[in-house]
């Protein structure tokens, strides 16, 4: 990212634009996870589609820790440059992509010694633990690519490239859809092979990360890095509601499952599952924004430029209110179309996702302000305010409601627990970003 881009007058189209390559980026990203799942839903069978839901929090934890290095690295390293501090960015950078790497092989040994005891705490039913075991067994050995790959997947926009960070996620998705039907269809693998076309689509932009970074003279570029503990665990914190976020989600998803499987048994887990993935396909313009403007609102901290920090946010919030609508009425009318993707529209749990969609609908109201806004305190450095914001609405309000609600409503209350944590969070995120205007000048 060079500073001519950095330091532009910025206007709605222009800060579009700059974010566009991220949004398309996290929606491709989205459409290809969803393909996944469908491809799981149709050539195997829901059980198998049940089977991922359940050790979805193992790739919550793995992806919130890539997560958590990757916007530490970018809070860190874009504001350093934006300090005209570009050697050092360069030896943060390195050094954190180093760290991340140790981490994941640190994962994979652990994960290929304990899949049975993980899946067995996850609550697998008998017909669901053979699936769940082949399916995590495969991804544990691409932990490392996948934590490089979020990684390098951010920091191509901070390193002034994030067209080629979509190039590599649109390669990776085309990939991705590509192997999981040779493995799932002609070669028979099953959920394995759902695993194996995942694994080797983040293969794709990890080589061409260390590839591009090794490779470049100018900018953001590996160096010899320098042992700095303070960088770690700054990145780590500033990082942490992203982590925080993963962590509330493996916890959230766990209950949920054990909510369902309680309350209608595999089917009720296999209509989760669709709901689930739906909704990170429609949330991911809010995330993609938040992930693209985040450098701007880095810099222009970091450079002290308060005119173009208070145009950014006021942009910002134009296209989060017109995004939200457009998310709600896609979900709202459209969910039991979705449903039918991946189940025939007689079955139980096409029937069952579908009720889902008209309650849990009304959560993209609000939860588009939610995501910005800790993205943004992570962008300030502000990982206190970020961490806070993102354990009381990924964790607190929705752990609260997952437990109380089907208490009272059975399945109507599972479906209400999230648009009833992220309306409530709206009002603390709105609370918060006029609490700190001042301080942050926005």
């Amino acid at each position: 990212m060079n500073d001519y881009m950095l330091t532009e007058n910025w206007s709605a189209g222009s800060l579009l634009r700059f974010a566009f390559p991220t949004i398309a980026m996290m929606i491709f990203m989205g459409l290809y996870t969803l393909v996944d799942t469908i491809f799981v839903a149709q050539f195997v069978n829901t059980d198998a589609l049940s089977a991922m839901n359940i050790v979805c929090p193992v790739v919550n934890i793995i992806v919130g820790l890539g997560t958590m290095f990757a916007a530490g690295a970018n809070a860190i390293v874009s504001r350093k440059m934006g300090a005209g501090k570009v050697q050092e960015a360069k030896e943060d950078f390195t050094l954190l992509v180093l760290t991340g790497a140790v981490m994941g092989f640190l994962i994979l040994l652990g994960g290929l010694m304990g899949t049975k005891h993980i899946v067995s705490a996850l609550g697998a039913s008998g017909l669901l633990f053979p699936y769940c075991s082949d399916y995590l067994t495969v991804l544990f050995f691409f932990v490392p690519a996948n934590i490089l790959q979020i990684l390098f997947s951010n920091l191509f926009v901070t390193a002034g490239k994030p067209g080629l960070g979509l190039g590599l996620s649109v390669l990776a998705g085309v990939a991705n859809i590509i192997l999981d039907y040779i493995f799932l269809v002609p070669c028979g693998l099953g959920i394995r092979g759902a695993a194996l076309g995942t694994g080797f689509g983040y293969l794709i932009p990890t080589a061409a990360g260390l590839v591009y970074f090794a490779g470049r003279k100018k900018g953001l570029s590996f160096t010899r890095p320098k042992l700095n503990w303070a960088v770690i665990r700054e990145s780590c914190f500033n990082g942490s509601s992203e982590m925080v976020g993963q962590l509330a989600a493996a916890v959230t998803t766990f209950l949920f499952n054990r909510t369902m499987m309680n309350l209608l048994g595999e089917n009720g887990v296999a209509a989760i599952t669709i709901v689930i993935y739906s909704q990170f396909l429609l949330n991911t313009l809010f995330i993609g924004y938040s992930i693209g403007v985040a450098p701007v609102i880095g810099f222009c901290y970091g450079n002290n430029d308060d005119v173009q920090q208070k145009r950014v946010f006021s942009i910002s919030m134009g296209f989060l209110a017109a995004v939200s609508i457009l998310t709600f009425a896609v979900s709202r009318l459209g969910g039991p179309y979705l449903a039918q993707l991946f189940a025939d529209d007689s079955s139980p749990v096409c029937q069952i996702a579908a009720e889902g969609f008209a309650v849990f609908s009304f959560s993209f109201l609000f939860c588009g302000l939610n995501i910005f806004t800790s993205a943004m305190f992570t962008a300030l450095s502000n990982g206190t305010v970020s961490a806070v914001l993102s354990l009381l609405r990924t964790f607190g309000l929705l752990t609260a409601g997952i437990l109380l609600l089907p208490r009272i409503w059975g399945i109507t209350g599972v479906w209400l627990a999230v648009p009833a944590a992220e309306g409530i969070m709206f009002a603390v995120s709105a609370a918060c970003l006029f609490h700190y205007r001042n301080r942050y000048s926005y």
